[in-house]
């Protein structure tokens, strides 16, 4: 059984080696802050005295190199200390206690004494900092009014720092002052919120849909919404913090998708990998996006053999999508799924997890559009083919992929409903029929006299999704809507809208096809129904001195 000093994760600590042992690992348990780690494979404890005192009483035999520095210290009570701090501290007074605020924790130094120790351990989250040679203790509303009271003239020192880092994806980072409040709108529709403690204002986040806080970068992200964002504006004005806004740059030195001309020998997807996917009854949109990956992926490596591909290389692969290609997360995840597929499923493999995680789905609130805008969208559609098409989408809340599926035969005017056959999920089911559509396609029969599908393009086949695209782009510009909007737009529009009329949420959700509830509650963040029944307390005082 040995010890020897390491460093993980930026912190000296105390390395145990000894075959494995499941009572001694229950007595190293005992000590205080005793880990064990994967990438060491091993325990290891606090590089602290005490913690070696307690190891050497349990285990009387460990060895351990003389002229190891954890050894020395356990003979030395008068410990350099450091704090790493733009002002500067005397931390030398032996009988002084040093408290330092900055950002979002508290530093104390203070002298070797049992009592103190179980004060601050007494506080929340409190911890020994071994590579700094203090105690930290989280900057919470009140700890440092219990610091300043327990150590009352003791303390030597006492230094505020108001000012909190944020690493913004800048090459320095930014210094935010407590009375700011910076928010940046994110390449991929969220915003961070970077601000010191505020109790209002935290309590605000976290009752906002998607919320999360980045603990490493002390910051609250969450979905992109102009209704959230003058939600923070009006409590940054109303808690006299200056308001910050800005928006990420589009990053352009992201790496293009390899394609045949970048390659001589560009290979195609395996026929096999095509024809497993078809055999297990996949639907096309999955086989064409997982052919494409897969192509990616085996044309990272054009000079490499298929089936000589090993692990170590996949995580490769997985980290230049993410580092180089700077993929979506979505992008980034159906890239581990195709992969995995060929090697699992395709040469029947055992399933394995690669080094690479998978991240975490950003989520979004989607672009709805208002009545008013519907109404200007459908106006400015003169055509009366792409009409029907935009108010199939909207009347009955349609996918893209089910629209251009839509059959004469699904049309059930006794009914008012519209079958939609084998949807996403292998799913089937009925949605509405709106009058005025029915009034419309009656129209439309007469005048294009369709066959089969409900839309068919000049050869009598399926109408395609580029057209459908296009009409949608077209009638956008016409209509003069700035949003950024796509046919899925009138989806969420469709359940926005029935929601704000009243209509039940599980109604919503059996018409659009949602299997969990919760994908059909982001809705609710969204609509403003009930937002003019509220009135500002402002409204309610006597502010203007109005002369008589």
């Amino acid at each position: 059984m040995k010890a020897s000093k390491i460093v993980h994760k930026d912190e000296e600590r105390i390395k145990i080696d000894f075959p494995f042992n499941q009572e001694i690992a229950l007595k190293i348990r005992q000590i205080p802050d005793a880990r064990w780690s994967k990438t060491h494979r091993a325990w290891h404890i606090p590089y602290s005295i005490s913690a070696f005192d307690l190891l050497k009483n349990l285990f009387p035999e460990i060895e351990y190199p003389h002229k190891d520095s954890f050894v020395e210290a356990a003979t030395n009570t008068s410990l350099p200390i450091s704090l790493k701090s733009e002002n500067t501290v005397n931390y030398n007074k032996p009988a002084g206690v040093c408290v330092m605020v900055f950002g979002r924790k508290i530093a104390i130094k203070l002298p070797k004494n049992e009592l103190d120790t179980h004060f601050i351990l007494g506080l929340r989250y409190s911890r020994w900092d071994g590579k700094q040679y203090c105690w930290t203790v989280p900057n919470y509303p009140g700890n440092l009014d219990l610091i300043k009271d327990y150590f009352k003239d003791r303390i030597s020192e006492l230094i505020i720092d108001e000012q909190i880092e944020a690493d913004t994806k800048d090459s320095t980072p930014r210094k935010i002052d407590k009375n700011e409040l910076l928010v940046i709108k994110t390449t991929t529709g969220r915003l961070k919120v970077i601000f010191g403690f505020n109790k209002e204002l935290t309590n605000a986040i976290k009752k906002m849909p998607y919320t999360n806080w980045n603990g490493q970068n002390k910051w609250w992200s969450i979905p992109f919404a102009n209704k959230f964002l003058e939600e923070i504006e009006t409590i940054a004005k109303d808690q006299k913090l200056h308001f910050i806004y800005e928006e990420e740059e589009t990053d352009t030195n992201k790496l293009p998708r390899i394609s045949a001309f970048d390659i001589p020998n560009y290979r195609s997807c395996p026929n096999e990998f095509i024809l497993k996917l078809k055999e297990l009854r996949y639907s096309e949109k999955t086989i064409k996006s997982y052919k494409g990956l897969f192509e990616e992926f085996i044309n990272y490596y054009h000079k490499i053999d298929i089936n000589r591909i090993d692990e170590s290389m996949i995580t490769a692969f997985l980290r230049y999508l993410v580092i180089e290609r700077k993929v979506s997360t979505s992008y980034q995840n159906q890239a581990i799924n195709a992969v995995k597929f060929y090697y699992e499923r395709v040469l029947g493999g055992q399933r394995k997890v690669y080094l690479v995680e998978r991240p975490r789905e950003e989520k979004r609130l989607p672009i709805v559009l208002s009545e008013n805008e519907i109404v200007n969208l459908l106006k400015a559609t003169e055509n009366i083919k792409h009409k029907a098409i935009l108010m199939l989408a909207y009347s009955a809340g349609l996918r893209l992929s089910e629209l251009i599926n839509v059959k004469i035969t699904d049309i059930d005017s006794s009914r008012m409903q519209i079958r939609i056959e084998q949807a996403k999920g292998k799913k089937d089911r009925y949605t509405l029929l709106a009058v005025k559509l029915l009034e419309l396609l009656r129209e439309y029969f007469i005048m294009y006299k369709p066959k089969v599908w409900l839309f068919e393009g000049v050869d009598g086949g399926q109408y395609s999704v580029r057209s459908i695209q296009s009409i949608m782009k077209d009638s956008t510009n016409k209509a003069g809507i700035k949003k950024k909007v796509s046919v899925h737009t009138l989806r969420h529009s469709f359940a926005t809208h029935l929601l704000e009329n009243g209509t039940d949420l599980r109604y919503i959700q059996a018409l659009l096809g949602h299997s969990s509830s919760k994908t059909t509650e982001i809705y609710t963040h969204i609509t403003t129904k009930g937002f003019d029944q509220i009135k500002s307390p402002l409204d309610k005082l006597d502010i203007f001195n109005r002369s008589v």
